[in-house]
């Protein structure tokens, strides 16, 4: 991507070296994510064009480095795209996805948008092939689903609130109900996207476009109401409705990314002891935990995907996701 709104294919050598600790992979099937249109538009506040994109995705293993043991040619896997530096005081702590000299594939650094790509062998993981490439390429997106909920203390007691019910907000939700959230709501304007939502298991909606946010909380909380809110649209008014309703001691998560800067209603942050989180992508243990959950069928998948573009279309996929956005939930470019 050289400019917002430009898209240009390339041929170029094969890779064919690779680092001894490095696997090389064949780029199977590529999502695009809410943040990679951001960068489409020119929006994403840490993304410097030009750039190749793609962070969530499946591949095939072409070649091992000399010190690689856990893989072999023909292995599925997919990777986590953070590169960190392993010397800050976040990396020092093991919280390396929040690296202070972040760059993540797809964004600060080249993604796998191409054919052939090389990756260090510890930010890889083996996926059965009883699994679709397909369902490996949501890995990423579920790793985000996993960490977000791992933040939620003593969950089972909670309701919890996920506004947005494009493909992070609906994994978000199907990991809380997976963790044993007492009930989990999901909110969108979209009907679309909030029937993707009943069919993966979510019965508690609320169409925004239809109901207002306090009228459908007492609806299906009654005077209960909710604990935990999650904000996962990265919209100023979503934000609101959970500080503005969520009960006194809550805590609001926030996973969405902000083209503007939000307003925070602070009176009530204050007034009434709210927590507000952030969360930032994922860590080893939420790439494991979700490929385990994939592998036990505990996540549901396949309504996500709605539609598909070969490799050589990638503009043409943006531009249908500007055209069709009420009608989309996951793309997947189809690479080799």
């Amino acid at each position: 991507m050289v400019s917002p709104g430009k898209i240009i294919v390339a041929n170029v050598e094969d890779l064919v070296d690779i680092k001894d600790n490095q696997i090389l992979l064949n780029i199977k099937k590529i999502g695009v994510c809410g943040s990679d249109i951001h960068v489409y538009h020119g929006k994403h506040p840490f993304t410097p064009f030009p750039v190749v994109q793609g962070h969530e995705y499946s591949a095939v293993v072409m070649k091992v480095g000399k010190q690689v043991k856990d893989f072999a040619v023909g292995d599925y896997v997919t990777a986590r795209p953070q590169l960190t530096c392993s010397q800050c005081g976040p990396c020092r702590k093991g919280n390396y996805n929040v690296c202070t000299n972040l760059k993540v594939e797809g964004f600060q650094a080249p993604g796998v948008a191409q054919d052939l790509f090389a990756v260090d062998a510890d930010r890889a993981y083996r996926i059965p092939k009883e699994i679709s490439l397909d369902h490996i390429a949501l890995i990423e997106p579920a790793a985000v689903g996993a960490h977000a909920t791992a933040k939620i203390e003593n969950i089972v007691d909670k309701n919890i609130v996920v506004m947005g019910a494009g493909p992070i907000g609906n994994l978000i939700a199907q990991f809380a109900l997976i963790r044993g959230a007492r009930s989990v709501v999901i909110t969108d304007f979209n009907a679309f996207r909030l029937e993707k939502a009943k069919e993966v298991g979510i019965a508690n909606t609320i169409n925004l476009a239809t109901e207002g946010f306090e009228a459908g909380i007492l609806r299906i909380f009654g005077t209960v109401g909710f604990q935990v809110g999650i904000e996962a649209v990265g919209v100023n008014a979503a934000l609101d409705n959970l500080v503005n309703n969520i009960e006194k001691g809550g805590e609001v998560i926030i996973v969405g990314v902000y083209e503007e800067h939000p307003n925070l209603n602070m009176g009530f942050v204050c007034e009434h002891e709210l927590t507000i989180k952030g969360s930032m992508m994922y860590k080893d243990e939420d790439y494991k935990e979700a490929i385990s959950f994939l592998c036990h069928n505990k996540l549901v998948l396949d309504p996500l995907i709605t539609h598909r573009f070969d490799f050589i279309d990638y503009q043409k996929a943006y531009e249908f996701i500007d055209v069709n956005s009420k009608d989309i939930m996951k793309v997947i470019i189809d690479v080799n």
